[in-house]
């Protein structure tokens, strides 16, 4: 496979990586207030064939305990009159979000500039 060609699925990968990473950040944001919502968490693995520069992702729950807060009246109270609210920070949620749409952002640089120099090599073979 050349080199450009490898650079440019590369590129594809890291895309589809950090675009599943911005989606289970914005699954976690949006459910920062549901009572007894784990947090998702995006495990990345090196995929089995060894050269191979595609990942294989895993969605995992975070196992931190929530806060636990004293409301007997609420319907999602459990026996002892307690509800645990989620373990998602958003403080975390937003840095975790940033890095994401930073690492898209430069494989798609790296993408775009391996499809310049294909054009620039095509133009060069069209003369």
């Amino acid at each position: 496979m050349d080199s450009l060609k490898a650079t440019m699925l590369q590129a594809v990968s890291g895309m589809q990586l950090q675009s599943k990473r911005i989606d289970i950040t914005s699954q976690n944001v949006s459910n920062a207030d549901t009572p007894g919502y784990r947090r998702k968490v995006l495990t990345i693995e090196q995929a089995p064939s060894s050269g191979s520069a595609f990942m294989q992702t895993r969605i995992d729950l975070d196992e931190s305990e929530g806060e636990r807060r004293y409301d007997p009246a609420s319907p999602m109270s459990d026996a002892e009159g307690y509800v645990t609210s989620s373990n998602v920070s958003l403080v975390t949620e937003m840095a975790d979000m940033r890095e994401a749409n930073r690492s898209y952002e430069a494989n798609l640089n790296s993408f775009r500039q391996a499809r310049s120099m294909y054009q620039s090599l095509l133009d060069v073979l069209r003369r």
